[in-house]
């Protein structure tokens, strides 16, 4: 690498290291349940825009990952998993969702398995993303975030409801 790649690499990093700067707007909260619930009203929000202009991948990504934040969001809300726990494993997350009650094991399951099928393939370009897939994704996505944060005592603080 050259030496101005070098250079944005270490003041990358450094950005990661210091104090705080401008946070998003939304995510400027210090609870970490609504950091998890507001994060994935963002990527539900991005995905929705990028689905409108054909960024198939990416919304199939931001789909994934709204459903791991909404089920962390729950995790957290419910008591099932602290604040600093982190769930590295996508299966492992999904099971403990299943655990907890907020859906059956079948349905971790089987959420497991789309994603370890299906979002692999997309992401390494061993498929080819489709606009039916996004669509799909996507209405999965905002489906199961809506069921999950419906049924709290915080759903006032989604941004999707604004």
């Amino acid at each position: 690498m050259n030496d101005d790649i070098r250079d944005q690499l270490v003041a990358a990093e450094r950005t990661f290291e210091g104090s705080p700067g401008t946070i998003e707007e939304g995510l400027d909260v210090d609870d970490a349940e609504l950091v998890q619930l507001r994060r994935a009203c963002r990527l539900l929000e991005v995905g929705s825009n990028l689905l409108e202009q054909g960024y198939y991948t990416v919304v199939i990504e931001s789909a994934f990952v709204a459903i791991e934040r909404t089920i962390q969001f729950r995790l957290i809300h419910d008591g099932a998993m602290s604040a600093a726990e982190v769930i590295s494993s996508h299966r492992r997350l999904y099971q403990r969702g299943a655990e907890i009650g907020l859906y059956d094991d079948a349905f971790g399951e089987d959420l497991a398995e789309l994603w370890n099928r299906n979002r692999t393939k997309t992401y390494y370009r061993l498929g080819i993303a489709t606009r039916e897939q996004a669509e799909a994704m996507y209405r999965l996505a905002d489906d199961i975030h809506r069921d999950l944060v419906d049924m709290t005592r915080v759903s006032h603080e989604c941004l999707c409801r604004g």
